[in-house]
């Protein structure tokens, strides 16, 4: 398997090139984004690890731009930027995952192996890849939401958890679960992005619509309607 990091520090940088790379991996270093974004064209990686605040393209171009490019690329932002807004435009960029410097090195190896794994074996239940509930249509291999006959675009992590609902609806969903299948995360370290999130599915999904699928069980997490 081998590794980007984009990471204008070098002493982290390195620090964590040695980490993986004791763990069997194979690294590469880029310490600006301009230089991030041209090698993870020019090779073929397994998975990216992106600072945020870089010279000349800062993390969240560069995450946007190799999600535009490499839509199955996992990418996990590791940076000093620890607010909730801050992981909402990681996120909404295409990040799979976020980390909060300072670190733990076992945590980011454990995030790394948690991903890939996704990668190779899939992390969805079924292979189905045209969802529905009541009126709500979601295409897994076009990235096409509809409701009735209204297309919705959808942020990569929106899209993520709303696939999730789908695949399990009338099942309730706990934080927890949602922490650990989309954000990879213990809930309490992503417990306000999961509430949030689930408004800006519901503003999308229900907000126009008499029928409200997204649906609250007090206490227990959340469920899609069937009836």
């Amino acid at each position: 398997m081998k590794i980007l990091i984009v990471e204008d520090d070098p002493r982290i940088a390195q620090n964590i090139q040695k980490g993986l790379e004791e763990k069997g991996f194979s690294t590469e270093i880029a310490f600006d984004g301009q230089m991030g974004w041209q090698i993870a064209q020019n090779g073929s990686f397994d998975l990216v690890i992106l600072d945020l605040n870089m010279p000349i393209l800062n993390g969240y171009e560069v995450c946007e731009r190799i999600r535009t490019k490499y839509p199955d690329l996992p990418i996990i932002i590791l940076t000093a930027l620890g607010e909730t807004e801050d992981k909402i435009v990681g996120f909404d960029k295409g990040a799979d995952d976020y980390i909060v410097k300072p670190f733990d090195f076992r945590e980011l190896l454990a995030r790394v192996q948690v991903l890939l794994k996704r990668k190779t074996s899939g992390s969805l239940e079924s292979s189905s890849s045209l969802l529905r509930v009541k009126d709500l249509q979601l295409n897994v291999d076009t990235k096409m939401v509809m409701r009735g006959n209204l297309p919705i675009e959808l942020t990569p992590k929106e899209f993520s958890l709303l696939e999730y609902l789908m695949r399990h609806k009338g099942k309730v969903i706990s934080k927890g679960e949602i922490a650990e299948k989309i954000w990879d995360q213990n809930p309490e370290k992503s417990l306000n992005v999961i509430e949030v999130y689930i408004n800006f599915l519901r503003k999308k999904i229900d907000k126009d619509f008499d029928t409200k699928l997204i649906q609250t069980k007090t206490g227990m997490g959340y469920f899609m309607r069937e009836e």
